[in-house]
Protein backbone atom coordinates (compact mmCIF):
# COMPACT_ATOMS: atom_id res chain seq x y z
CA UNK A 1 0.00 0.00 0.00
CA UNK A 2 1.49 3.28 -1.14
CA UNK A 3 1.54 6.28 1.29
CA UNK A 4 -0.05 8.76 -1.28
CA UNK A 5 -3.63 7.95 -3.37
CA UNK A 6 -4.02 9.60 -6.99
CA UNK A 7 -7.02 11.98 -6.54
CA UNK A 8 -7.52 13.32 -9.78
CA UNK A 9 -5.37 15.00 -12.40
CA UNK A 10 -5.18 18.11 -14.41
CA UNK A 11 -7.01 18.06 -18.02
CA UNK A 12 -5.92 21.41 -19.37
CA UNK A 13 -6.75 25.12 -18.94
CA UNK A 14 -10.06 25.99 -19.07
CA UNK A 15 -10.67 30.24 -20.28
CA UNK A 16 -7.70 32.35 -20.73
CA UNK A 17 -7.51 34.08 -17.15
CA UNK A 18 -5.87 30.52 -15.67
CA UNK A 19 -8.34 28.32 -14.91
CA UNK A 20 -7.68 24.78 -15.52
CA UNK A 21 -10.10 21.40 -16.01
CA UNK A 22 -9.92 18.81 -13.66
CA UNK A 23 -10.55 15.75 -13.69
CA UNK A 24 -11.19 14.04 -9.99
CA UNK A 25 -11.03 10.26 -9.41
CA UNK A 26 -12.86 10.73 -6.12
CA UNK A 27 -16.56 8.98 -5.80
CA UNK A 28 -17.59 12.68 -5.10
CA UNK A 29 -15.58 14.58 -7.33
CA UNK A 30 -15.88 17.26 -5.49
CA UNK A 31 -14.70 16.03 -2.35
CA UNK A 32 -10.82 16.42 -3.94
CA UNK A 33 -11.01 20.29 -3.03
CA UNK A 34 -11.62 18.77 0.92
CA UNK A 35 -8.10 17.14 1.41
CA UNK A 36 -5.90 20.07 1.37
CA UNK A 37 -2.63 20.55 -0.54
CA UNK A 38 -2.67 18.21 -3.53
CA UNK A 39 0.87 16.92 -4.73
CA UNK A 40 2.78 15.49 -7.56
CA UNK A 41 3.41 12.18 -7.25
CA UNK A 42 7.25 12.59 -6.61
CA UNK A 43 6.03 15.06 -3.67
CA UNK A 44 7.95 17.93 -5.24
CA UNK A 45 5.25 20.09 -6.06
CA UNK A 46 2.10 21.13 -4.49
CA UNK A 47 -0.98 22.62 -5.60
CA UNK A 48 -3.89 24.82 -3.68
CA UNK A 49 -7.28 24.48 -5.38
CA UNK A 50 -10.29 26.65 -5.28
CA UNK A 51 -13.47 24.75 -7.20
CA UNK A 52 -15.26 26.95 -9.40
CA UNK A 53 -17.68 25.17 -11.25
CA UNK A 54 -18.79 21.98 -13.00
CA UNK A 55 -17.26 21.79 -16.69
CA UNK A 56 -17.34 19.66 -19.81
CA UNK A 57 -14.96 16.46 -18.69
CA UNK A 58 -14.44 17.18 -14.78
CA UNK A 59 -14.58 20.64 -12.85
CA UNK A 60 -13.17 24.47 -13.31
CA UNK A 61 -10.55 25.12 -10.50
CA UNK A 62 -8.29 27.86 -9.31
CA UNK A 63 -4.94 26.39 -8.43
CA UNK A 64 -2.55 28.87 -6.37
CA UNK A 65 0.21 30.37 -8.51
CA UNK A 66 -1.17 29.78 -11.94
CA UNK A 67 -2.68 33.13 -13.59
CA UNK A 68 -2.02 32.78 -17.19
CA UNK A 69 -3.98 30.15 -19.74
CA UNK A 70 0.01 29.23 -20.79
CA UNK A 71 0.68 28.42 -16.93
CA UNK A 72 -2.69 26.30 -16.74
CA UNK A 73 -1.97 24.56 -20.26
CA UNK A 74 1.56 23.53 -18.62
CA UNK A 75 0.05 21.31 -15.87
CA UNK A 76 -2.04 19.46 -18.45
CA UNK A 77 -1.81 15.48 -17.84
CA UNK A 78 -0.22 16.23 -13.88
CA UNK A 79 -1.28 13.81 -11.79
CA UNK A 80 -2.90 15.11 -8.00
CA UNK A 81 -2.33 12.86 -5.05
CA UNK A 82 -2.77 13.38 -1.30
CA UNK A 83 -1.73 11.40 1.78
CA UNK A 84 -3.79 8.23 2.47
CA UNK A 85 -3.91 9.81 6.18
CA UNK A 86 -5.83 12.83 4.72
CA UNK A 87 -8.53 10.37 2.92
CA UNK A 88 -11.46 8.21 4.83
CA UNK A 89 -11.93 4.93 5.97
CA UNK A 90 -13.42 2.96 3.31
CA UNK A 91 -15.78 0.15 4.42
CA UNK A 92 -14.64 -3.66 4.16
CA UNK A 93 -16.00 -4.24 0.72
CA UNK A 94 -14.29 -0.77 -0.36
CA UNK A 95 -10.60 -0.76 -1.96
CA UNK A 96 -8.47 2.33 -3.47
CA UNK A 97 -7.39 1.20 -6.20
CA UNK A 98 -3.70 1.67 -5.40
CA UNK A 99 -4.27 -1.11 -2.91
CA UNK A 100 -5.15 -3.71 -5.57
CA UNK A 101 -2.31 -2.82 -7.95
CA UNK A 102 0.72 -5.24 -7.16
CA UNK A 103 -1.55 -8.63 -5.80
CA UNK A 104 -1.22 -11.99 -6.73
CA UNK A 105 -4.57 -13.67 -8.37
CA UNK A 106 -5.33 -17.24 -7.81
CA UNK A 107 -8.29 -18.70 -8.77
CA UNK A 108 -10.46 -20.43 -6.40
CA UNK A 109 -8.53 -23.82 -6.57
CA UNK A 110 -5.30 -22.18 -5.75
CA UNK A 111 -3.66 -21.59 -9.28
CA UNK A 112 -1.92 -18.98 -9.76
CA UNK A 113 -3.41 -16.49 -12.57
CA UNK A 114 -0.95 -13.80 -12.63
CA UNK A 115 -0.38 -10.41 -10.79
CA UNK A 116 -3.16 -7.19 -10.71
CA UNK A 117 -1.08 -4.76 -12.81
CA UNK A 118 -4.36 -2.16 -13.28
CA UNK A 119 -7.75 -1.37 -12.41
CA UNK A 120 -9.86 0.39 -15.46
CA UNK A 121 -13.35 1.97 -15.19
CA UNK A 122 -14.82 3.03 -18.71
CA UNK A 123 -18.31 3.86 -17.01
CA UNK A 124 -19.50 0.32 -16.57
CA UNK A 125 -17.49 -0.44 -13.18
CA UNK A 126 -13.82 -1.25 -12.57
CA UNK A 127 -11.98 -4.06 -14.19
CA UNK A 128 -9.18 -5.80 -13.15
CA UNK A 129 -6.11 -6.17 -15.21
CA UNK A 130 -4.30 -9.58 -14.50
CA UNK A 131 -0.97 -10.29 -15.96
CA UNK A 132 1.49 -13.11 -15.38
CA UNK A 133 1.64 -16.38 -14.92
CA UNK A 134 2.63 -17.49 -18.72
CA UNK A 135 -0.31 -15.72 -19.98
CA UNK A 136 0.80 -14.14 -23.42
CA UNK A 137 -1.84 -11.39 -23.01
CA UNK A 138 -3.64 -9.58 -19.91
CA UNK A 139 -6.83 -11.33 -18.46
CA UNK A 140 -9.39 -8.63 -17.96
CA UNK A 141 -11.97 -9.30 -14.79
CA UNK A 142 -14.82 -7.58 -13.64
CA UNK A 143 -14.38 -6.72 -9.93
CA UNK A 144 -17.33 -7.76 -8.37
CA UNK A 145 -18.05 -9.78 -5.71
CA UNK A 146 -19.28 -13.04 -7.78
CA UNK A 147 -15.95 -12.85 -9.86
CA UNK A 148 -13.47 -11.86 -7.35
CA UNK A 149 -14.98 -12.86 -3.60
CA UNK A 150 -11.98 -12.63 -1.41
CA UNK A 151 -9.87 -9.59 -1.45
CA UNK A 152 -6.73 -10.15 1.06
CA UNK A 153 -4.85 -7.34 1.50
CA UNK A 154 -2.65 -8.38 4.52
CA UNK A 155 -1.83 -11.98 2.25
CA UNK A 156 -1.47 -9.96 -0.73
CA UNK A 157 -3.76 -11.38 -3.11
CA UNK A 158 -7.03 -11.63 -4.26
CA UNK A 159 -9.42 -15.11 -5.29
CA UNK A 160 -10.99 -15.56 -8.67
CA UNK A 161 -14.05 -17.32 -9.19
CA UNK A 162 -13.42 -17.89 -12.89
CA UNK A 163 -16.33 -16.88 -15.24
CA UNK A 164 -16.63 -19.91 -17.80
CA UNK A 165 -15.00 -19.55 -20.63
CA UNK A 166 -12.16 -17.78 -19.40
CA UNK A 167 -8.17 -19.16 -18.39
Amino acid sequence: MSDRICVGAFAGSFGVAGEVRLKSFCAEPEAIADYGPLYTEDGARSFTIKLTRPVAGGLGARVSGIATKEQADALKGVSLFVDRARLPGLPDDEFYHSDLIGLEARDTGGLLLGRVTAVHNHGAGDLLEIEGAGRKQALLLPFTLAVVPTVDLAAGRIVVDLPEGLE
